[in-house]
């Protein structure tokens, strides 16, 4: 039996991706970043709601939450730049996600698991939009994020859940319209 393990988990890509980005950037550019995290977020609170503990919300939360810590780090500390190596907290988390993923192989070795998959998935926003004649006029497409090795993946995965009868897309009447990978964005980690 094959078991799958995740080296990052959606909570993980998102702290690090934060890290990754605020890495050299003074206080005044954390600032900004906060400010625009709390937009995101309050935007995102104000979506519909999606059909999964994963998503935009939750996404845009953590990162309100990591870029508030990164600020608050920093203005406590007094540092002018931010230097992951320098928050304790962030090498932290760090330690704790290796530590996951140890015990993770650990754990299915233990119950014999032969085949051990450890797997870079990245998070996806899956975006739907109507079937031809049955747009409704300000009413969005339903949304849905999911963890996935591709956007290819992501789409079938979308699809095998949501699109068979009785699914968010079938019982809607919408077919999916785009794949976007969300977690990590472009650049931050891998």
């Amino acid at each position: 039996m094959r078991v799958l393990i995740y080296e990052y988990l959606p909570h993980e890509l998102a702290r690090l991706g934060v890290i990754a980005r605020a890495a050299g950037l003074d206080r005044h550019q954390v600032a900004v970043q906060v400010y625009l995290a709390q937009e995101r977020a309050g935007r995102a609170r104000v979506c519909p709601v999606e059909p999964h503990h994963l998503s935009g919300l939750f996404i845009a939360e953590l990162r309100r939450l990591q870029w508030g810590r990164i600020a608050a780090f920093m203005d406590r500390e007094q540092v002018a730049a931010y230097a992951p190596s320098g928050d304790l907290r962030a090498v932290r988390c760090e330690e704790q996600r290796l530590q996951r993923l140890i015990a993770d192989v650990a754990e299915a070795e233990r119950c014999g698991r032969v085949a051990l998959e450890i797997s870079r998935h990245r998070v996806y926003r899956i975006g739907a939009r109507p079937v031809a004649g049955r747009s409704r006029p300000g009413v969005p497409g339903p949304v849905v994020h999911l963890m996935a090795v591709s956007a290819d993946n992501a789409a079938e995965r979308a699809w095998a859940v949501h699109g068979r009868d009785g699914g968010l897309f079938q019982r809607t009447g919408y077919r999916i319209a785009s794949v976007e990978q969300v977690l990590p964005e472009s650049g931050e980690l891998f």
